[in-house]
């Protein structure tokens, strides 16, 4: 990790396949947020870079801005089928911020190991002398309660690869 960006990783019981087609769908997005600020989503599951569909938030569940129910853009820029998907947000604030989200996905025995990251390194200028009161948005802490969720998500009942399960 650096200063301007998060990652981390966790082994879900999971094929690629089956991780990407929650990631690729709008409706999957909003499914696994665990920041609470993501409210809706709908539309058919991204395909290719330049694909777009429109997310419904609140960002009362972080309380940081008061910005009422928004809609922001979502901006595919990264796709690469059942290996990684990133995406930039397009808004009501232009010139766009320019941080970015997204996931690798790696297989491993017994299913596939997801990295979600969080960036920031590449904001517009624009917003350079505000960038330490705005970044990070989201906690660690809400990226990896979101590889929870999309854990419990894709693979209720079975058991995290290399977990030890105790009694």
């Amino acid at each position: 990790m650096s200063e301007n960006r998060m990652e981390v990783s966790r082994a879900i019981a999971a094929e690629p396949a089956e991780v990407f087609a929650v990631l690729a769908s709008p409706a999957g997005h909003v499914a696994i947020d665990a920041s609470g600020m993501l409210m809706s989503a709908d539309g058919p599951p991204v395909t290719a870079v330049g694909d777009r569909f429109d997310v419904e938030m609140d960002r009362d569940s972080i309380r940081d801005f008061d910005l009422g129910e928004y809609t922001v853009t979502v901006v595919i820029e990264t796709f690469d089928q059942d290996r990684e998907i990133a995406w930039t947000i397009d808004g009501s604030i232009q010139p766009p911020i320019g941080h970015y989200y997204g996931y690798r996905l790696e297989a491993i025995e017994g299913g596939t190991t997801v990295t979600s990251y969080y960036d920031w390194s590449e904001i517009h200028e624009a917003y350079a002398g505000v960038a330490d009161a705005i970044f990070p948005v989201i906690s660690e802490t809400n990226l990896l309660a979101t590889l929870g969720i999309l854990a419990r998500t894709v693979a209720t009942g079975r058991p995290r690869p290399g977990a030890k399960r105790s009694n």
